[in-house]
């Protein structure tokens, strides 16, 4: 089934400079982990074992986070610190990580192209790390996905409704409600205005894509801001096949800009570290 999860984390994080100046926007710390950690453990909590990261300049913080320092094992070994990186180390024993470059920023589609040495011919998530989504009911959103796929095996996009005046930040579906939060797309528009926008049900940081995906960004041309969208690609596909939209279980936090970055510090602190988990 599905195996292989990719990050795509090339991008520069401009909402949040200077901070992401020479620090990834991903390895930016909701309480005292890292967000790509958290996109990480979501993938691994959904069975998937195979990390897959496309990073760009300046993305090496990205790599050491998922290795071995030795050298601080070594000083806080035997302390009460220790415990820190048990959650870390516990990722590098039980999954693989594989890295690749995008070395232009042309786009979210790109960058899913970018990774498809990686990935190979099979089935796969994608999660963009700042989007954080949590869901402290039951599964995470990548495992309600995974769940739909296997039931319907095609390409799925995690929604959710956002206000209309917003529509211009997001890529925007529409399409007929086939059951309960679950719709089969058959219209898909990047970042329309809102007079434009075929409804207010907003793409999200999370997808499970087929791997004819990787063929149909290829024949893609640059679309809004001169990017290859992946929008574009799905909406080949939805016009060919079937692409579904899945209004998650959950809550998302946007942490690329600050509101949706301090939402999320204050409510992991509240409802997490606090806690202990």
């Amino acid at each position: 089934m599905i195996r292989k999860c990719l990050f795509p984390a090339a991008g520069y994080g401009t909402r949040f400079l200077p901070a992401t100046k020479a620090m990834p926007k991903e390895m930016l710390p909701i309480v005292n982990k890292p967000l790509i950690q958290y996109a990480v453990e979501e993938a691994r909590d959904a069975g998937l074992q195979h990390m897959a990261i496309v990073t760009g300049r300046g993305k090496r913080a990205l790599e050491d986070h998922f290795d071995i320092s030795y050298e601080l094992e070594h000083q806080i070994r035997g302390t009460e610190k220790e415990k820190f990186l048990a959650g870390t180390r516990e990722l590098i024993e039980t999954c693989t990580f594989a890295y690749t470059r995008q070395v232009e920023m042309k786009g979210l589609g790109h960058a899913i192209l970018s990774g498809r040495p990686l990935i190979g011919d099979e089935p796969f998530a994608v999660v963009l790390a700042d989007d954080l989504c949590l869901n402290l009911q039951g599964d995470g959103v990548l495992a309600q996905m995974i769940k739909l796929y296997k039931k319907f095996r095609c390409s799925i996009v995690a929604i959710q409704e956002v206000p209309h005046d917003q529509t211009h930040k997001y890529g925007v579906i529409a399409g007929e409600l086939i059951s309960e939060g679950i719709y089969r797309v058959n219209s898909m528009v990047e970042k329309p205005a809102p007079e434009d926008a075929p409804s207010n049900l907003a793409i999200i940081g999370r997808y499970i894509l087929t791997p004819d995906i990787f063929d149909l960004i290829a024949d893609t041309q640059p679309g809004k801001g001169g990017e290859i969208q992946i929008t574009d690609a799905l909406m080949k596909q939805a016009q060919n096949g079937c692409v579904l939209a899945y209004k998650f279980e959950g809550l998302r936090f946007d942490c690329g800009g600050a509101e949706g970055y301090i939402d999320a510090t204050n409510f992991c602190y509240e409802q997490l570290y606090l806690n202990g988990l």
